[in-house]
């Protein structure tokens, strides 16, 4: 199966002006200024070497700094603004369109737990509605063993939450953030859900399917791509409801070098007892009632070409034991937390608790 052709990833002609606007330590006021008026994001970025934000220089820092003095051939560190506002690259869109508006800022520097320069947003960009030729996968083709009688005669991701397919929810939600190339993986029940969605038009996408003739676990639709997509693939498992900034996302996976990206969430788990630790058969402490935390994996990638070759067309194989070829290769694998909604239907009771929640959370 091969994927149609697309135009020009606007994201990325973004993503290559802002890194023009990238200077040094030992840049010069000159090139600072050449860099504002390269870059077009108004504004230079001031890195270490270990693409480390430092600053910011605008041309108002610029101009001030001559007025004290300052020759063309001085340091941009000694013009730049040292405490620029930033954020976390995983804040949701949502919330950077509110800090700009909040600060009157028209760029803003999204940088990991590091504080290395991942992207830079602008008010022009957030404003304007976004499209991705990115595919999305949807993972669709499970049985749902664990819902008894619900997934009898339906096929798990058609269970009705809200008044709707929670399929259905998925495929707005990416639609609905400029996602419109989207693939749907399906097995058990497959015709249900085909005759549902269709082409995908009545849903303002271009939908594909990928048929598993057989159970392949929940990477092994990816080995039926006869031709992987050169753009980087979401892949988001067809049983998750989730408020996620898929767009977010992509941005922090295009501003690392690694070949896929899991999104995770923290998973916290109370223990109603003293949790006695020992040494030598004597006791050494006792920590009452603790909770213990663990980031787990939130069944969201973004996976790029490369990772296809780790996939063995119609042979069975788990997202899991993927990632763990790419790092066994070599590879590269980076971790994004998700801080938005998130709930996984695998029990009936995640299933209850999706109804009780949907409306609040979907309006």
């Amino acid at each position: 199966m091969g994927r149609p052709q697309h135009l020009a990833y606007t994201r990325q002609i973004a993503m290559k002006s802002w890194r023009k606007a990238v200077v040094g330590t030992q840049a010069t006021v000159g090139e600072a200024i050449a860099a504002i008026e390269s870059g077009s994001i108004q504004i230079a970025l001031v890195l270490d070497d270990q693409n480390r934000l430092l600053g910011v220089v605008t041309d108002g820092d610029v101009r001030r700094g001559l007025l004290r003095g300052i020759a063309l051939t001085g340091f941009a560190t000694d013009i730049m603004n040292r405490t620029p506002v930033s954020a976390p690259a995983t804040l949701p869109r949502e919330d950077r369109l509110h800090l700009m508006r909040q600060r009157s800022i028209k760029q803003l520097p999204l940088v990991d737990e590091g504080g290395h320069l991942v992207v830079v947003e602008t008010l022009d960009e957030l404003l304007e509605p976004r499209h991705y030729p990115n595919p999305v996968l949807i993972m669709a083709g499970g049985l749902g063993e664990r819902l008894g009688a619900l997934t009898r005669d339906v096929p798990k991701p058609m269970l009705n939450v809200g008044g709707r397919p929670l399929l259905e929810t998925i495929v707005r939600n990416v639609v609905q953030q400029g996602f419109g190339n989207i693939f749907i993986s399906v097995n058990y029940k497959a015709q249900t859900i085909k005759d549902y969605f269709a082409d995908g038009a009545a849903f303002g996408a271009s939908i594909q399917y990928v048929h598993e003739t057989e159970r392949l676990g929940t990477a092994g639709a990816l080995g039926l791509f006869s031709t992987p997509p050169d753009l980087p693939m979401i892949v988001t498992n067809g049983d998750i409801l989730t408020t996620i900034n898929y767009g977010a996302l992509l941005d922090f996976h295009n501003g690392t070098p690694a070949e896929a990206t899991m999104a995770v969430r923290e998973h916290k788990v109370h223990v109603p007892y003293g949790v006695v630790s020992t040494s030598e058969g004597f006791l050494h402490t006792i920590r009452e009632k603790p909770t213990e935390s663990w980031f787990v994996s939130a069944g969201i990638y973004v996976i790029g070409r490369s990772v296809f070759r780790h996939v063995t067309p119609r042979v069975s194989i788990d997202m899991p034991t993927v990632l763990e070829r790419v790092i066994a290769d070599k590879g590269r694998v980076a971790v994004y937390p998700i801080r938005e909604y998130w709930l996984d239907i695998g029990r009936l009771e995640d299933f209850e608790q999706a109804h009780a929640e949907f409306h609040e959370v979907f309006p």
